[in-house]
């Protein structure tokens, strides 16, 4: 069975940084994209940070370019993504996906597997 299990969002203020990470079980996540969505209340799911199965390219959503960074340990399972100078728009719900194909990584639809959301909120 796959799982994806985000740590534990929270509050942070305007400027702060906050680390998320995601353990993978059930695959081998060097098999696999690794990307990191955030959903807030009445938008739809929008792409923000994905890593390739060889670490050697990532990608940024334009909003957080310059923010935040996103890396993955093979060996532990695991993706993070570091966040920094965080803004009250960023507040929204963060997932972890994974996904065996090759297609957009910006896509929603690209990925097979998700976790189950963890809530960011930046305070002004």
């Amino acid at each position: 069975q796959v799982q994806l299990v985000e740590s534990e969002g929270g509050l942070v203020q305007a400027g702060g940084s906050l680390r998320l990470s995601c353990v993978v079980s059930g695959i081998t996540s060097n098999n696999f994209r690794m990307g990191w969505f955030r959903q807030a209340p009445g938008k739809e799911r929008e792409f923000v940070a994905g890593i390739d199965f060889n670490d050697r390219y990532t990608a940024y959503g334009d909003s957080v370019k310059g923010r935040f960074a996103i890396s993955r340990d093979n060996a532990k399972n695991l993706v993070a993504l570091q966040m920094n100078s965080l803004k009250p728009e960023d507040t929204a719900v963060y997932y972890c996906a994974a996904t065996a194909g090759s297609g957009n990584m910006w896509h929603v639809n690209e990925y097979n597997y998700w976790g189950q959301g963890t809530q960011v909120t930046v305070s002004s």
